[in-house]
């Protein structure tokens, strides 16, 4: 699974906080509120996703339909699973033993 860069993070927000499969016009509508963003860039994010496999999109007439393929976390779990896939025993144990030092550090503090 690849990571996600930041624009492809801010079309993911759109997406899940959507619960119905969302044309391109919507997803461009929403983003431009926050910044200037092209249709056009926003069309070629979505394509992208759906190639990576991020996002799954149906034709409906003549527009794309986009939706998560899998939810924030299962997405973010398998991000992790696969940066790891590569490393040692101890080495994967260190990068979960510091990852679950940072967890608590943050559940601390709130």
């Amino acid at each position: 699974m690849p990571i996600l860069g930041d624009l492809e993070h801010a079309v993911m927000d759109v997406l899940w906080a959507r619960p119905a499969p969302t044309p391109v016009r919507e997803v461009h509508e929403e983003l431009a509120q926050g910044r200037e963003i092209a249709y056009t860039t926003v069309m070629t994010v979505l394509d992208r996703l759906a190639k990576k496999g991020v996002v799954n999109r149906q034709l409906d007439g003549r527009a794309w339909l986009y939706r998560p393929a899998r939810t924030r976390l299962d997405l973010y779990v398998a991000t992790i699973v696969d940066a790891v896939d590569g490393l040692t025993d101890e080495e994967r144990t260190e990068v979960l033993t510091r990852a679950a030092s940072i967890a608590e550090s943050v559940a601390a503090a709130d």
